[in-house]
């Protein structure tokens, strides 16, 4: 055998090998699982909205009699051809959704089947379901998570949110305000109080209300609003000198969107979004804390709730969504947290080990991506294992669980809802020290400052679909100069149009591995002419193919669901991503490029509601 045949016949087996490899890397076309249910207690059912069905050519029969009304949300062309619909088979319209051009609805069945046959255009009709706090309960240690962050530090240095608003949509705040009375610089913490159910209960209160400059207290009946709300920016100081929350400095305005029982509406958390977009420049509002959330029934841009807050991003604020209590499990990030543009946060704990970080631990009930859009989420995690915060003695929290009541009138609640509030005020951090940020960019500089758990060889303990880019780290996102690193290849206003939507670049192999796809417009590279120089320039197509995936592998873009629950990770800041955070961006998804877009959604159709996570 000659030298020549030899070499010909090693290339052949390399380029079988390497088309092999390629070939196992490829998307699988095999379905996703189905939709899971919650972990740490019983799924509460939600209900499946109706989808409107085909126009008739006849009218409808007349309704000649009023039956039970359930609630409904009707969306069209307009708020005001919904609201037009609505009337025109007799329902009731009871409230105003501008915000995703619909209104809230009261129809029995036979107004509801008429609206179905009616020919309204871009009409849809949601149940108005459920939601309630996302928090899970936890025990009574003393915990030092603005410390675990880097924020105190910040505190030190004046950095501490002055001057920048958070809307906190959940129960409200008790009227005892305590340490959210007045900020350090002796003004007033909380700038305003909005009842979104008040207001739907009672027509006239919104005018009261507005006339009153929204000074009035509505109080915290639950107690999770008022726990939020502390971890964000309570001003206590601590016996070793320090503030109890994340931005002590700044302000806050409550809405209350859920009762004394930790349960509401979509509609109401609409609605309060809708108020918090119109009020944010009177209050400067910058962030909107949303601790609450559910299993999508939807894609994203069907979701009435997520329409909502994709609006309010577009409009300049902040939202910081909760993950979801629903892990470890792959895809089980919940709604609104599944929306691409938002920030969506995990949940991690010292594990009792306060301030060495070798202890700290991915939370188990930490829900995972990715999402069915393919999208990698959570983008970060905050600190959420047993925190404890200011809240009423008298809530029914404090009832329920007495035990978890301290001295102080505080309360010890665990949840990537504290994890959220964390973030939030971590954002209020970095908008003080640079007010100009858009939200996309503060986005890009809390992933790019965050530390990730690392292994001591350096790769990651924890997959990007778990833990994203790592724990936040308030100076290194407050500091960095991190730009075009989030949200690229997306456009909000294009998505809220409906002429454009988006899928990230996750995917599933047969073997039920998720993995990062790679981008499709960088794999480029030339062959030769003859038949020669097309094997030799297909080879080094090919392994510059399996070149540029292996560092995905490599990085934790590759994850076949399990999780890691030993401890010793260094959370690291020098960690870093060989393929940048191209696996935060999207494409159009007409282009069809993940395993998601074959996905059958629950009965075919889209649901209004949420769960938040307990």
């Amino acid at each position: 055998m000659t030298t020549k045949t030899r070499l010909w016949l090693l290339a052949a087996g390399a380029a079988s090998v390497l088309l092999a490899l390629w070939a196992l890397m490829l998307p699988s076309d095999a379905p996703p699982p189905s939709p899971l249910t919650v972990v740490s207690r019983p799924a509460i059912p939600i209900p499946v909205a109706a989808a409107p069905a085909p126009a008739r050519a006849t009218p409808p029969p007349a309704v000649v009699q009023v039956g039970v009304r359930q609630d409904y949300i009707v969306q069209a062309e307009s708020v005001e051809v919904a609201r037009s619909a609505v009337v025109r088979v007799g329902g009731v319209v009871t409230g105003d959704l501008s915000i995703i051009r619909a209104v809230g609805a009261a129809l029995d069945d036979r107004e509801l089947e008429a609206l179905r046959a009616s020919d309204v255009p871009r009409l849809r009709i949601f149940e108005d379901s459920p939601v309630q706090s996302s928090s899970a309960a936890g025990v009574l240690p003393e915990t030092n998570y603005p410390s675990e962050v880097a924020a105190s530090n910040l505190h030190v240095g004046g950095v501490t949110g002055r001057g920048v608003t958070v809307a906190v949509l959940d129960s409200g705040v008790w009227s005892n305000l305590g340490p959210l009375q007045t900020t350090p610089y002796q003004t007033p913490h909380v700038l305003a109080q909005y009842d979104v159910i008040q207001a739907r209960q009672q027509s006239t209160y919104s005018q009261t209300a507005a006339q009153q400059n929204y000074s009035q207290s509505i109080n915290d009946l639950f107690g999770h609003g008022t726990h939020i709300s502390s971890i964000i920016a309570s001003s206590g100081v601590a016996t070793t000198g320090k503030f109890q929350g994340v931005a002590p400095g700044g302000n806050l305005v409550s809405v209350r969107v859920l009762d004394s029982t930790g349960a509401g509406r979509y509609f109401d958390v609409i609605s309060g979004i809708q108020w918090v977009v119109k009020e944010r420049l009177r209050y400067n509002i910058r962030v909107i804390n949303l601790s609450l959330g559910a299993p999508p029934q939807s894609p994203y841009w069907d979701d009435p709730l997520d329409q909502a807050v994709m609006t309010a991003w577009a409009s300049g604020i902040v939202v910081v969504a909760a993950a979801g209590n629903r892990g470890p499990q792959p895809m089980t990030i919940n709604a609104p947290g599944n929306v691409p543009y938002v920030i969506t946060v995990g949940a991690v704990t010292d594990a009792y080990h306060p301030m060495q970080p070798l202890q700290y631990q991915l939370a188990s009930f930490s829900s995972a991506g990715p999402t069915y859009e393919g999208f990698v989420k959570p983008e970060i995690l905050g600190m959420g294992g047993h925190m404890l915060a200011y809240a009423p003695n008298n809530g029914t929290l404090a009832a329920q669980f007495p035990q978890w009541v301290g001295p102080y009138d505080d309360f010890t609640m665990s949840g990537t809802s504290q994890a959220t509030a964390v973030v939030s005020g971590v954002v209020a951090l970095m908008l003080q020290v640079d007010p100009y940020l858009t939200p996309d960019q503060v986005k890009c500089r809390l992933m790019s400052g965050a530390h990730p758990a690392v292994t001591s060889k350096g790769t990651l303990a924890y997959t990007v679909f778990q833990q994203g880019t790592g724990l936040v780290n308030a100076h290194d996102a407050a500091y960095s100069t991190a730009t075009n690193c989030a949200n690229q290849g997306l456009n909000v206003a294009l998505d809220l149009s409906g002429q454009q939507h988006y899928g990230g670049r996750a995917n599933r192999d047969s073997k039920g591995n998720y993995y990062i796809m790679q981008d499709q417009k960088t794999t480029t590279c030339s062959r030769g002419s003859g038949l020669v120089g097309w094997l030799v320039g297909t080879l080094v197509c090919i392994v510059k193919d399996v070149l540029e995936l292996i560092p995905l592998l490599l990085d934790g873009l590759f994850w076949n669901g399990s999780y890691t629950s030993g401890s010793g990770y260094t959370w690291s800041n020098g960690y870093t991503w060989s393929n940048g955070y191209t696996w935060s961006n999207g494409y159009t998804w007409s282009n069809g490029y993940t395993w998601s877009n074959g996905y059958t959604w629950s009965n075919g159709n889209m649901d209004a509601g949420v769960i938040a996570q307990q």
